[in-house]
């Protein structure tokens, strides 16, 4: 479910632009304007106002933003103004060239996303940076990190709730074999989880638990400080209880010394349109605070106001 408040009744697209014009004129950036307008319109919203913004002042709105505003503001809403395929391939590109750190943002975009949408994102990546996000990784990543993230990255998962009972326990048995083996990085284990439907992951999984005991994340949590295994269980939870890891994600991102922005900011505006309030609900059940309380008390300033906008805070 989204967080995001758009009014009942929203003004023209032409007044839009009008305000935002405004909001750039003068000595100072109108802050609180840009907030009204852009953190309280959808996706298609907010194409519509950047296309129009072109062709009234023949200027790109993001380019205007990027020379108006400043650092965790200036990504929130740089970010947020973007198209989501877009967002996506500017995320994954960044991640495919820094450290296993960041993998794990190739992950939420390969796993959480619908089959259309990774494609979206992928061709979003052919337009912007002229090369496929495939062939980044394939050049920026290496060793098994680039076994696991080239084929998921690459997929085209069947979407349908169909599943095929003989093959999920045969593959059950596959991963609790290579497991068992440590063979972490098998070929068999790594197509499975690339290629199957969420629906036939899940059913897979389930076998999994029901006939070794365990679920697989247990299994694969062997070595806590092992990177690729740390990738091996996010891709499971992203695919099959993608909520929990976003949580996660938030959760370690609020509550660490000095908050991590750029993961905060991530998942508010990749999920603000999808299911930030199921996030959210999983956030408060976890920790006992509700997540835009967290937000407010670990943020400050436009940032924390645009945040909080994203969120669905009512004072925002």
């Amino acid at each position: 479910m989204s967080t995001l408040i758009v009014p009942n009744a929203v003004p023209s697209v032409f007044e839009d632009c009008e305000q935002l014009r405004k909001a750039f004129a003068g000595w100072g950036t109108n802050e609180g304007l840009i907030i009204s307008i852009l953190g309280h319109r959808n996706a298609e919203q907010r194409k519509l106002i950047r296309q129009t913004y072109a062709e009234a002042y023949g200027e790109d709105l993001l380019k205007e933003l990027d020379g108006e505003l400043t650092n965790d503001f200036e990504r929130v809403v740089l970010l947020w103004a973007l198209d989501p395929a877009d967002r996506d391939a500017f995320l994954a590109n960044e991640a495919a060239k820094k450290s296993t750190s960041r993998y794990q943002v190739l992950v939420e975009i390969a796993c959480t996303r619908a089959s259309n949408q990774l494609l979206h994102a992928k061709q979003a990546y052919h337009a912007r940076f002229k090369r496929s996000l495939e062939e980044d990784v394939a050049c920026h990543i290496t060793g098994d990190f680039s076994k696991l993230l080239f084929p998921l990255v690459s997929s085209y998962r069947y979407e349908g709730d169909e599943v095929n009972m003989t093959l999920a326990k045969s593959e059950a048995k596959i991963l609790h074999q290579k497991i068992s083996e440590k063979a972490y990085n098998s070929e068999d284990l790594i197509r499975i989880l690339a290629t199957r439907s969420r629906a036939q992951i899940n059913a897979t999984l389930n076998q999994y638990k029901n006939e070794f005991g365990n679920d697989i994340n247990k299994d694969l949590k062997i070595d806590p400080n092992d990177e690729f295994l740390a990738l091996m269980r996010t891709t499971v939870k992203c695919l099959t209880r993608p909520e929990k890891h976003f949580e996660k994600v938030l959760r370690l991102a609020i509550n660490r010394r000095g908050t991590d922005e750029d993961a905060l900011t991530r998942i508010v505006t990749t999920r603000a349109e999808v299911d930030l309030k199921i996030i959210a609900d999983e956030y408060q059940r976890r920790n006992s605070v509700p997540l835009d309380r967290a937000i407010g008390k670990d943020t400050t300033g436009d940032y924390e106001k645009m945040l909080l906008a994203l969120a669905g805070h009512a004072d925002a």
